[in-house]
């Protein structure tokens, strides 16, 4: 009912004229802080022009609902697709779907498998998580380094394992580690999924504290697993300024969670840019206008002395 809604409320303030360039959006998922803020973007984006009307879908993390909203856009004759993929692994299918129909198609914020062999009427709008996990990992080798904490025992709670944004981030660390940027020496004990859910982060943390193993920071691949993380340590009685805790969106809940001392370190990914961008991108690919088939929007570095900076951003 949410999405019906949701929906007919776009196409309603949409409505202009008969000429009304229309753009198909099909999101991974509503249920996620971060790409509620990238959704709402485009959805702003689009408010503030004429004769666009956006129609945006729910794939509820399913690969073949994601394929079939895209089929359905096509069929429906829209003039423009955007797609948050489900799992960047599968996008090769709704590639082929859309060049087949003559179809202009953007992927936003999740990297598509086949980035490098997109057609010409295909571009990908994200941030590049190259920057991503870099800039918290050597955050926290930073604030390790002045605690003194050297070699550090470390943690690593990763995203979806279907999700470039999971692998990268999670290779970040690892790069960092072996180029001898981290100013200690990090000894991870143990890297997990918990698959950008925060409940699942509570779960996985509260086992990895079941072990009695003494940690000196946790680096997740998001805010919402730091966020779960951290409330089994707080339930656990961890005080929260013996650990370090770092995490990548600077969602709103994040910078709560940074104001209150519980988390040190965020990365901020500009949700609303992105889907703008997107929507952007998507315009011009169907008015016959070029574009840069990667467009990246830069991350940025967040900590307790700048995060005022970003309290209304995500």
């Amino acid at each position: 009912m949410k999405k019906f809604l949701m929906s007919t409320a776009i196409a309603v303030s949409m409505a202009g004229t008969a000429s009304a360039e229309t753009i198909g959006v099909s999101m991974a998922l509503f249920d996620d802080n971060f790409l509620t803020v990238l959704r709402n973007g485009m959805i702003e984006q689009a408010e503030s022009m004429e004769d666009v009307d956006i129609q945006v879908e729910d794939a509820q993390n399913d690969v073949a609902k994601q394929l079939d909203q895209i089929n359905n856009f096509i069929a429906s004759g829209v003039d423009a697709i955007i797609v948050n993929p489900v799992d960047t692994s599968a996008t090769e299918a709704m590639t082929n779907a859309a060049a087949s129909a003559g179809v202009p198609l953007v992927y936003v914020n999740r990297e598509p498998i086949n980035v490098d062999a997109l057609p010409d009427s295909q571009a990908f709008v994200a941030s590049d998580e190259r920057e991503s996990g870099t800039l918290e990992t050597k955050e926290i080798c930073r604030l390790l380094a002045e605690e003194g904490k050297d070699p550090a025992k470390i943690y690593v709670m990763m995203g979806e394992l279907s999700n470039q944004a999971a692998v990268q981030r999670t290779q970040d660390i690892h790069d960092v580690m072996e180029s001898g940027e981290c100013e200690v020496t990090l000894e991870i004990i143990d890297e997990q999924t918990a698959n950008w859910s925060r409940d699942e982060a509570q779960d996985l943390m509260t086992n990895w504290l079941s072990t009695g193993e003494p940690f000196d920071a946790l680096i997740s691949n998001n805010d919402e697993m730091a966020i779960g993380a951290i409330q089994a340590m707080k339930s656990a009685g961890i005080a929260m300024d013996e650990v370090l805790v770092g995490g990548i969106d600077a969602t709103q809940d994040a910078l709560q969670a940074m104001a209150a001392g519980d988390l040190d370190v965020t990365v901020f990914q500009d949700a609303a840019g992105q889907g703008a961008g997107a929507l952007d991108a998507a315009l011009k690919l169907a008015r016959g206008e070029d574009v840069e088939q990667k467009v990246y929007v830069p991350f940025q570095l967040v900590t307790p002395d700048n995060m005022s900076e970003f309290q209304t951003k995500n």
